[in-house]
């Protein structure tokens, strides 16, 4: 399976998370207000989109409307206060995609 992990900057969560399921799934990060915002081809690329707060799926939504339509967007609530590799977030992350795997 093929997920995107996203947040506003990726540079804590969604590059924790990349980092941490690499063994159990093909993985990914992208931010959408970062110097290399993410893409349509990258957002194509995944089977599942995993976002860490409700407002990113609202703006994937905006920016990419078809492809919304079309991609299983997930959000995992996890607010922006941890830094990368964050043992915190660590457990949080395994906790809400424990589902998916």
């Amino acid at each position: 399976m093929k997920v995107l992990f996203i947040c506003n900057q990726n540079e804590n969560r969604s590059k924790t998370a990349e980092v941490i399921f690499r063994d159990k799934c093909n993985s990914r990060s992208a931010g959408l207000f970062n110097l290399s915002p993410i893409t349509a081809e990258e957002i194509g690329w995944a089977d599942l989109v995993v976002v860490m707060e409700e407002s990113q799926r609202k703006e994937i939504a905006s920016r990419f409307p078809s492809l919304y339509l079309q991609k299983r967007i997930v959000s995992l609530d996890i607010p922006d206060v941890y830094r990368f590799n964050d043992p915190t977030l660590i457990s949080m992350l395994d906790a809400r995609m424990e589902q998916f795997f």
